[in-house]
């Protein structure tokens, strides 16, 4: 396996606005041992049309799977593991945009400093009428940063390939989608490992009114149960379990205000 290579993994569904700039920005990288693995989960749109043009295109480099049904996020991501053939493994969603120096630096922090598994970095928020928000987590995240939420921000993240292995990948559940990333840190965490947050933003995210539907009661529960999985897999003190709840209370606030604490918190 070569240590330098990065395979990116990439689940597209119904994105055929934004693909074509999600992909430029993984070609005009500064670091070019990569490959890209998308896999179309489904789409009714112009999508799959789209990626397998760029697949056509650069078939060295990029690679397209297709799944015959709508079959979600963690099964999709699952399928293209089992593609990559890089020793670290990065994410990128469809409408997102890599900055260009991002896998240069996130490689060369993971290849000077091989006691942590995976690294993320902070992200730019965006939506169609620009630039509007930054996220800011934590450098070193233990395991009390868990309990409030996600420390790690999991499309501009890379983990190494032999860490997700061994807790076999995403788990493929309903009651885990849309926190599949979540459940993902608990299991390598759980194994005594460690990660580490970029305190730059090397990605751009976007957090748009589609990105706000995604954010039902539905995924509310999902994030509430992914919080008592995870507490109980790091041991986290009872005395904090009360913050299980805190996704569901979140998911009954009207959208407005949702909205307003939402950019408020990142708008800084």
């Amino acid at each position: 396996m070569d240590e330098n290579k990065i395979s990116i993994i990439m689940g597209i569904y119904n994105c055929e606005k934004y693909l074509k700039t999600s992909i430029e920005s993984i070609l005009s990288q500064t670091y070019d041992n990569w490959e890209l693995i998308m896999c179309d989960d489904a789409s009714i749109d112009k999508t799959y049309q789209l990626a397998k043009e760029y697949r056509d295109k650069y078939p060295d480099k990029i690679f397209l799977l297709k799944n015959d049904k709508n079959m979600g996020l963690n099964y999709t991501l699952n399928k293209c593991l089992k593609q990559a053939s890089g020793y670290f493994i990065a994410r990128q969603d469809g409408d997102d945009i890599s900055l260009p120096d991002r896998f240069e630096k996130e490689i060369y922090f993971m290849k000077e400093n091989p006691q942590y598994a995976l690294v993320s970095s902070n992200m730019i928020l965006f939506d169609e009428n620009g630039e509007w928000g930054k996220t800011h987590n934590k450098e070193i995240p233990n395991k009390l940063d868990f309990i409030k939420g996600s420390p790690f921000c999991h499309a501009p993240c890379m983990v190494k390939k032999s860490v997700i292995e061994q807790v076999e990948g995403y788990t493929v559940d309903k009651k885990l989608l849309r926190v599949e990333d979540y459940h993902l840190w608990f299991k390598i965490y759980s194994k005594g490992y460690i990660g580490y947050n970029i305190q730059e933003q090397l990605y751009k995210a976007r957090d748009d009114k589609n990105a706000y539907k995604r954010r039902n009661y539905k995924n509310r529960i999902n994030e509430a149960r992914v919080k008592y999985i995870g507490f109980k897999m790091l041991d986290i003190p009872l005395k904090y379990y009360i913050y299980i709840f805190r996704p569901l209370i979140v998911g009954l606030l009207p959208m407005k205000i949702y909205d307003i604490l939402h950019k408020k918190n990142l708008n800084r």
